[in-house]
């Protein structure tokens, strides 16, 4: 390494420090494969660093109001997406701590909010037995049923946040436009690929 390459990786390598966000709970600098924790009060996702998320990880279910984001990303096979009464073609649905299940629908206008009525539920948890582990809060089960598609996930809240906010960013006119469509099937290809399967059916 030359004389002068030493002092520049040091300068760059201080810039990325500067650079790089900090944990949400403490102010330490995150990596770029960092874990969330989910504010429970107000949904608002946090990033936090590994020792935040290893404390939130050690705590009980249900105490306090920080609760750790799941990682894992799985198709979930055996789901009718009728019996929840699905009405558009995405959808995720969030099991609240006090049992009720709430359907959200991605829009260039945010999430719309629906409470699914506990027998649809139910009905479906009875064919998908995936959805009984269903964790509170944080995490979602995403059904994709447009343009042709059959797919359903359990996967991480902060990736239904991340599928809004493509809808809300990409949509044009009254039916997405030419944009929107894309990206979506974008979104769901990077899960398969994650997964290392295919879910198309």
């Amino acid at each position: 390494m030359s004389a002068d390459a030493l002092p520049r990786l040091i300068r760059r390598t201080a810039a990325d420090r500067i650079r790089r966000r900090p944990c949400d709970l403490c102010g330490t600098p995150l990596a770029e494969d960092h874990r969330h924790l989910l504010d429970v009060r107000d949904q608002r996702p946090l990033c936090a660093c590994y020792a935040c998320s290893v404390l939130f990880q050690r705590e009980e279910a249900g105490e306090g109001h920080y609760r750790l984001v799941p990682d894992r990303r799985v198709p979930v096979s055996g789901l009718s997406p009728a019996r929840l009464g699905v009405p558009v073609g995405l959808a995720f649905f969030v099991r609240q701590a006090d049992g009720q299940v709430v359907a959200h629908y991605p829009s260039p206008a945010g999430a719309t909010r629906w409470t699914i009525e506990p027998d649809s539920w139910e009905s479906a948890a009875r064919d998908c037995p995936a959805l009984a582990d269903l964790s509170a809060d944080v995490e979602a089960l995403l059904v994709n049923t447009a343009r042709g598609r059959s797919e359903a996930w359990l996967l991480p809240i902060e990736d239904c946040y991340r599928l809004i906010a493509v809808v809300r960013r990409h949509w044009t006119g009254m039916f997405g436009g030419d944009r929107v469509w894309p990206e979506v099937e974008r979104f769901f290809e990077d899960l398969r690929r994650c997964h290392g399967t295919d879910t198309n059916r």
